[in-house]
């Protein structure tokens, strides 16, 4: 009978390694902007040129063909930023933009596609203040997307959206 009850004592061990090893490959993955890029590619850097007065001719133009990290697509992930409204009413938004600091988009010129998520949102989400940061959690993809204001080197599926805390 005492055989029984370790080979009881181990398997629930066992199972209870199993269990809290499967809900952390659940979590979202936390990532920055900087992730976005792939590795050894130099971008040119837009967020200087959006807040400069001038003429539209003496911005730089975003890099249209910024590529995309494929190793991200279709992972759950976590990303801070700012929203750039694109559907929705006073209440809640539905689809966003979500952009790597504030006025993104809004300015010319806009991000690199790779530093511009088109994310969707089932149902909506109250958004208190587009001055705020936010945390956007879903499944990101490489698909592309272009609207009237950018084009876009990722999009998103939110599960969630979060104030962004330091």
């Amino acid at each position: 009978m005492q055989y029984f009850q370790k080979l009881t004592v181990v398997c629930l061990v066992i199972f209870s390694f199993v269990l809290s090893f499967s809900s952390f490959a659940n979590e979202p993955k936390e990532i920055f902007w900087e992730d976005l890029i792939p590795k050894g590619h130099v971008q040119i850097d837009t967020q200087d040129q959006a807040s400069h007065e001038g003429t539209e001719q003496n911005w730089v133009q975003p890099d249209l063909e910024a590529p995309v990290v494929k190793e991200l697509n279709e992972q759950s992930v976590s990303l801070p930023g700012f929203v750039v409204p694109l559907e929705g009413d006073s209440e809640v938004i539905t689809e966003f933009l979500l952009v790597p600091y504030f006025g993104a988009c809004i300015h010319v010129p806009p991000p690199p596609p790779n530093q511009i998520v088109h994310v969707t949102i089932k149902g909506g989400v109250p958004i208190e203040s587009l001055y705020d940061a936010i945390v956007v959690t879903g499944i990101i993809s490489t698909e592309t997307w272009s609207g009237d204001i950018a084009q876009v080197g990722y999009k998103m599926t939110a599960v969630g959206v979060a104030p962004f805390e330091l």
